[in-house]
């Protein structure tokens, strides 16, 4: 496992291969037990990877739903070294698609940039999405990374420099996550039009798998998309959901959700 097994599992071979759908989550949300049930139900709905969001009370890029759902876990306990429990356990029940811890630098460099990564490979996590880490400043944790064989994913944004955008295609391990909008998460029912230009300016310096995320929550939006975006994240709609399924209905719903958006079910046993 590890970045190359993140871009292996994103990357499409051509316009005729169908997009992957990369859901998001938060951890404990709303509780442990939803989160190991719910993990294997969009791997078998056909995730190619997966989001664990690490709660975190001062987030910077987080709408309502993804706030909410963080002091939800935050209120139960859940921490960054849960999370990473969480990992492992959902590995030792045998999921096996990759995984990647989203989260906020401060609770990451006060754990210890190479003590979160030692405990993240051994946790069978693949790599991490840091939002508030600029790639200026991201050198420390991009090597604790890879040391370990882990992805650091960079974000751009539509106001992204080009300079800022060579630093991070240089640097990428795993994809490039292309934030669609101006503003914070949560699903919208508008396209996305500020990520075409984005996504151009992208593709035009690099051929590693780019995953759009914010705003995503229908298909006709992740159709939409430009042939050149590897993968849509779905994080608010797919937490919205969760909050309002029962616990007897939550994995029916997710896995009928992440369907409905086009990811292809994986058969018994099938790995991407």
């Amino acid at each position: 496992m590890g970045w190359q097994e993140l871009e292996t599992s994103l990357k499409r071979s051509g316009a005729d291969d169908p997009r992957r759908v990369v859901p998001f989550l938060t951890v404990g949300y709303p509780d442990i037990d939803a989160t190991m049930a719910i993990v294997p139900a969009l791997e078998r709905a056909g995730a190619a990877a997966l989001e664990l969001g690490v709660p975190f009370s001062d987030p910077l890029a987080e709408g309502p739903t993804i706030q909410r759902s963080s002091e939800g876990a935050l209120a139960q306990g859940v921490t960054l070294a849960g999370c990473l429990d969480a990992a492992a356990a959902l590995r030792a029940k045998g999921v096996r698609m990759p995984m990647v811890l989203m989260g906020y630098y401060n609770p990451f460099l006060a754990y210890g940039l190479d003590e979160v990564g030692e405990a993240a490979l051994e946790a069978g996590v693949d790599g991490f999405i840091v939002p508030d880490l600029p790639v200026e400043e991201h050198g420390p944790f991009l090597e604790a990374c890879l040391r370990r064989g882990l992805g650091l994913v960079p974000l751009l944004a539509p106001t992204s420099t080009d300079d800022r955008i060579d630093a991070a295609c240089a640097t990428a391990h795993g994809f490039i996550y292309c934030v669609s909008l101006l503003g914070v998460t949560g699903a919208r029912d508008q396209p996305l039009p500020e990520a075409e230009s984005l996504i151009g300016r992208v593709r035009s310096r690099t051929d590693k798998p780019l995953a759009v995320g914010f705003g995503i929550s229908r298909k006709a939006q992740v159709d939409a998309l430009p042939d050149d975006v590897d993968a849509a994240v779905v994080g608010s709609a797919l937490v919205d959901l969760i909050a309002a399924a029962g616990p007897d209905e939550r994995e029916s719903k997710v896995y009928e959700f992440l369907t409905g958006l086009g990811a292809t079910p994986r058969q018994q046993g099938e790995q991407r």
